[in-house]
């Protein structure tokens, strides 16, 4: 038993390296994101300025146009407002700041990993990564292929792919998961009371049976991926089960950490990875398609799957470790 503890400290080091690494990452994107939207030629014939008529809001299952004259990059600058706040709140808490744990875990000190959201969000972002990477491979191995749908212009693409972590959070997290987890767990009536239960789940609602809780978040996240064929401008079916293991993921990142924890998530799966892609793009005159097999990106794909292996070691080790505990504490 007394085994486990360095085991466990010894994964700590280089899973905090990686997790370093990857908030680096994140941070640098927010300006590479703005640059591809006002600087960059990723548009053709239009740029930041280009009217648009509608917003679409992919609602559960439902693509939803909203009359709504904007310009492109005040639309973006708004949602980029709105993820860093987003992005801040995930660094500071709940309890402490994320280079605040990351310096208890070298040290070997007692620490909660829920003390941060941030550190989750990247954690749970690799084993998303490392995931959807082997279903990938398993799908192709049997001729299934993901294919995204067609889009006739890049700046559109990245507002659209920019917009869908807020959108798709609140059509699909917070309406399907978190309005029936207060139906089923709520132990008051209020509206402040709801609203917070909204925000976070978990640390709000008394959730005497994660039972329920957690099949809900798996039929909310298989809805998620079929949805992505069925609604709006579809992906091919491959990416059904992508879809869904990822909707899953986000579904319980929600519920345990919040609503701002799964907005992050999902911006790192979009924003995050395309703002290197598009930078790329830009700066080879390749397509877009063309930058996911540039060698940086492979760069990227190499750590974050690390990441992944070493986040998944982490957790059966904190798992096998809080069993010893409890065995010890009896």
């Amino acid at each position: 038993m007394s085994l486990l503890p360095n085991i466990l400290h010894g994964f700590g080091i280089p899973f905090s390296a990686l997790m370093s690494v990857i908030f680096g990452l994140m941070i640098v994107s927010f300006p590479l994101g703005a640059y591809a939207i006002f600087n960059s030629d990723i548009g053709d014939d239009i740029d930041y300025t280009y009217p648009l008529e509608k917003f679409d809001i992919f609602i559960a299952g439902v693509n939803l146009q909203i009359p709504l004259e904007y310009q492109i990059g005040d639309l973006f600058i708004i949602f980029w407002s709105i993820f860093v706040i987003l992005f801040v709140i995930s660094f500071l808490g709940p309890k402490k700041n994320f280079m605040k744990i990351i310096g208890n875990i070298l040290s070997n000190e007692k620490t909660s990993f829920s003390d941060n959201y941030m550190l989750n969000i990247i954690k749970w972002f690799s084993i998303l990564v490392l995931v959807s990477a082997v279903i990938t491979i398993i799908q192709e191995s049997f001729g299934i292929v993901t294919e995204p749908p067609d889009t006739a212009n890049d700046l559109i693409l990245f507002l659209q792919i920019s917009l869908a972590p807020i959108t798709e959070e609140i059509g699909f997290r917070l309406i399907l998961i978190g309005i029936p987890l207060f139906l089923i767990y709520s132990h008051k009536s209020s509206i402040k009371f709801f609203i917070k239960s909204l925000w976070s789940p978990y640390s709000n609602l008394h959730v005497y049976d994660s039972k329920k809780a957690i099949g809900l978040i798996v039929i909310v996240g298989i809805f998620f991926g079929v949805a992505h064929v069925i609604s709006g401008e579809p992906w091919t079916t491959g990416k059904i089960l992508q879809a869904s293991v990822g909707g899953i993921i986000l579904g319980w990142v929600y519920f345990r950490y919040g609503l701002a924890a799964a907005i992050i998530l999902h911006w790192a799966t979009n924003y995050f990875i395309y703002s290197y892609l598009f930078l790329i793009s830009e700066l080879n005159g390749i397509s877009v398609q063309n930058a996911s097999n540039h060698s940086m990106i492979g760069t990227f794909e190499v750590i974050l799957i690390v990441s992944g292996i070493v986040s998944l070691a982490m957790l059966f080790l904190q798992y096998k470790n809080s069993l010893n505990s409890a065995i010890v504490s009896e």
